[in-house]
């Protein structure tokens, strides 16, 4: 029996069925952030063409900014009382953005793809907001909508390279 010390479960003014469904959401948007990361990745090492040595940078910003929302909502999770998924087995279980072929696309077309990505990442966003304030949980609410003025930005810039 766990002791007021040893307690291991936040209390935060969530019911459990309010956290469970946070730390899912979470979950399941660690999957599609690692997803797009590794989309990064690859377009980074297999990217082409007259543009190379601008996309070869370009890709390597995004990962870079990737890997650093994959660790925040990482530790969002953590600290809603949930264990961070960290298996490839369950970022592919989970996510829901469709993995594309670096090898077999322009740079245009890796571009395109990762404004696609972060643009999937904004629409699944805004029902992920809307399902954490139906909980009361505001303070995840305010979380995803930092990462969804993230990738918007994202969104842009990459759009803006087309």
């Amino acid at each position: 029996m766990a002791t007021p010390e040893t307690r291991n479960t936040p209390e935060i003014g969530l019911s459990p069925e309010a956290l469970a469904k946070v730390t899912g959401i979470l979950n399941r948007l660690l999957a599609d952030e690692f997803s797009l990361y590794a989309r990064a990745r690859a377009f980074h090492w297999n990217v082409t063409g007259r543009h190379f040595k601008q996309d070869h940078a370009l890709f390597q910003e995004e990962y870079e900014a990737l890997d650093e929302i994959i660790d925040d909502v990482a530790e969002r999770a953590r600290s809603m009382g949930a264990k961070a998924q960290a298996m490839l087995s369950q970022y592919v279980a989970n996510r829901t953005l469709p993995e594309p072929d670096s090898t077999t696309l322009t740079s245009e077309g890796m571009i395109a793809s990762m404004r696609d990505g972060h643009e999937a990442m904004c629409r699944q966003l805004r029902t992920d907001i809307a399902a954490a304030n139906e909980v009361g949980d505001d303070g995840t609410a305010d979380f995803l909508t930092g990462l969804l003025e993230t990738h918007e930005k994202r969104a842009w810039m990459l759009r803006s390279h087309l």
